[in-house]
């Protein structure tokens, strides 16, 4: 592998992923009720995420499933094109890993599932969040930003 860091990332995003699914999931059976972590920061809530993050795009048909699977994948093999091509960076190539790792952690879950097991739920200062994500979401999100903000490009 050229690119070991990518490789570790990637791996870690994925397994702390699936293990907090498991555990929350199946192990604490988020999905019997709400866990109040720290209220109202924090609180556990079972969610099936048939769409993209935040449930965004929703479609129940197997089609739907298939393609957001191939879309993901896309995404992962656009990421390792697009650091081949250039010098990355540790934190780039940090960054590109956690992407691919909670990438593939979500299409794991629409293989097994169906879906994408959701359970984090964050509210804060009066403003009540519906939405419910997962940790692969926030190192899709994490990583996508840490490239765009950490690509190597030196201003104009």
């Amino acid at each position: 592998m050229r690119y070991p860091l990518l490789l570790w990332a990637g791996l870690a995003a994925f397994l702390i992923d699936q293990l907090s699914k498991y555990l929350v999931v199946h192990i604490l059976r988020v999905q019997q009720g709400a866990i109040d972590v720290l209220p109202p920061l924090l609180v556990f809530k079972y969610g099936e995420n048939r769409g993209i993050n935040f449930g965004l795009f929703q479609g129940d048909s197997d089609a739907a499933r298939w393609v957001l699977i191939g879309v993901s994948l896309a995404i992962c093999v656009g990421v390792l094109i697009w650091l081949a091509r250039t010098a990355p960076t540790k934190l780039m190539l940090f960054c590109g890993g956690i992407l691919i790792g909670g990438a593939l952690g979500n299409v794991v879950d629409r293989l097994l599932y169906g879906y994408v097991l959701d359970f984090l739920n964050m509210s804060c200062c009066g403003i009540n969040n519906p939405f419910v994500f997962n940790l692969a979401d926030v190192f899709i999100f994490a990583g996508a930003l840490g490239l765009v903000l950490f690509d190597g490009k030196k201003p104009s």
